[in-house]
């Protein structure tokens, strides 16, 4: 995983971070960043000088008789340079520079929320695998109360309220116990969601329907860009060091 800047992924203890990468919204916070990160280099450009170059063609004919057809080409290059407005575009730079912080908090505050539903869904899922031990014990337990109490009341020892005692103690372990199942069960889906698991890539025709591709391709030449796959080589956040920013 390539870190960001000021961000420790060793604080978010044993959970390996290519599995946060696996949420949708934490790639998204991460794009998030990326896509500021480029703003900078943007505002940045705007320091330098830029040149390019401008040209035209031109032809012109007439009617009169004996007047010949005119052509004329123009070409020539253009310096563009904000030096008188160093200030503004310096302060448009630490603009861009302190949205680019902004976002990497945000992005640093959504891996730790991350991070902390994994955390507590897995304690879940201990915890409620460790209560069906003891409250299959309990079921058991209650269950040979109630057969011993049916027995005494058969041979006349007891009256029947003991048996309905035993028998509303065994039902309320019994629901318990089902309560708990229930627990657990949502337990490991709420983790196996923290996790990120099940997200499956969207394919094209999802994304964009077919009848909307078509329109669009009526109106614009998208050329393969609304039929080609989606990348699937997207595992990992991009980087944001200022090295790429100006690559």
């Amino acid at each position: 995983m390539k870190t960001l800047p000021g961000m420790d992924v060793s604080r978010f203890g044993e959970i390996p971070a290519r599995l946060l990468l696996r949420r949708p919204d934490v790639r998204a916070a991460a794009w998030q960043v990326a896509a500021q990160s480029a703003q900078i280099g943007i505002a940045e450009a705007d320091v330098y000088p830029a040149i390019s170059l401008f040209g035209g063609i031109g032809w012109a004919t007439n009617t009169l008789s004996g007047t010949p057809d005119t052509t004329t080409l123009s070409l020539g290059p253009h310096l563009a340079w904000n030096i008188f407005d160093h200030g503004r575009v310096a302060n448009n730079v630490r603009v861009q520079d302190a949205r680019l912080q902004q976002l990497i908090e945000s992005y640093q505050d959504r891996l730790l929320q991350a991070a902390r539903e994994i955390d507590d869904a897995a304690i879940g899922v201990v915890k409620t695998r460790e209560q069906e031990a003891v409250l299959a014990q309990s079921v058991e337990a209650s269950e040979r109360a109630l057969a011993l109490a049916s027995k005494l009341y058969q041979e006349g020892y007891t009256d029947f309220q003991r048996v309905l005692d035993a028998q509303r103690a065994m039902f309320s372990q019994a629901e318990r116990r089902l309560v708990n199942q229930g627990n657990h069960v949502s337990a490991v889906i709420s983790l196996y969601k923290a996790l990120g698991g099940g997200w499956q890539p969207t394919p094209v025709e999802q994304v964009v329907a077919q009848p909307v591709r078509e329109t669009m391709q009526e109106r614009s030449d998208w050329g393969d860009l609304l039929t080609a796959p989606l990348p699937t080589n997207a595992d990992e956040p991009p980087s944001t060091s200022r090295t790429s920013r100006h690559e």
